[in-house]
């Protein structure tokens, strides 16, 4: 018997500097490709792929100096259209349906987002991918993440990361940082752990959505975690 999802509906969260992966370019094309091939194996078990990107591989806050906050943050927003639009492009030579949808009207490039129509493509089979957070400032994309989420009525979100778990500190500096393997929203919130923003945290507990943190140094990560394979850290 065919093993079923463990979800039927997922927002994925892909950081930017998963498009890069490892290399001095924007884009890692072969990395790029090897997520579209993932999310084909998804999408023929029936599950419903909504996807937000951010922008760390184009543009980060530390890179504005002394710029206007809401000027930087903008920048940010179009370097997430930027990405949309190269993963879309991946999917589509994977084989699959994918629209781009975003928070600020770009015609030419992105239909303009609405719940109702990214409910429908999702229902048609169709991969979206959100552009440009909410389409206003002072907004990490772990928010947008978040209320999107909640729009379309998503299972569960999923944050793929360039860290295998949520860990009591950074262990990249404390060595005697350990691994979360499950927690909650409110104790995310209460002990200031790094896996989102605070916001989106507030937010996801209000919402009721569970969310998985993992590494995405393996693709294959993606698929695992939707069938419901333990993987990284459980946030409830």
């Amino acid at each position: 018997m065919d093993q079923k999802p463990a979800y039927k509906r997922v927002l994925l969260k892909l950081s930017g500097e998963a498009l890069a992966k490892n290399t001095d370019e924007i884009f890692n094309h072969d990395y790029i490709a090897e997520i579209a091939k993932v999310i084909s194996k998804c999408n023929k078990a029936g599950v419903e792929t909504a996807i937000i990107v951010g922008a760390g591989n184009i543009w980060r806050g530390r890179s504005a100096g002394d710029m206007n906050r809401v000027r930087a943050d903008n920048i940010g927003m179009l370097s997430t259209a930027i990405n949309a639009l190269a993963l879309q492009d991946a999917f589509c030579k994977a084989g699959l349906d994918a629209r781009v949808m975003s928070a600020v009207p770009m015609d030419k490039f992105a239909e303009y987002y609405t719940a109702e129509k990214a409910v429908r493509h999702l229902e048609k089979g169709r991969i979206v991918i959100f552009a440009c957070g909410l389409g206003s400032p002072y907004f990490s994309t772990d928010t947008p993440s978040v209320i999107r989420a909640m729009e379309i009525e998503a299972d569960a979100i999923l944050l793929a990361k360039n860290i295998d778990y949520l860990y009591t500190a950074d262990p990249r500096k404390d060595p005697n940082a350990k691994k979360i393997e499950e927690t909650t929203y409110t104790e995310i919130v209460d002990n200031r752990l790094s896996a989102i923003d605070l916001t989106a945290s507030v937010l996801a507990e209000s919402g009721g959505i569970p969310a998985v943190m993992f590494g995405l140094d393996d693709p294959e990560k993606i698929y695992r975690v939707i069938m419901g394979e333990k993987i990284g850290t459980i946030v409830r």
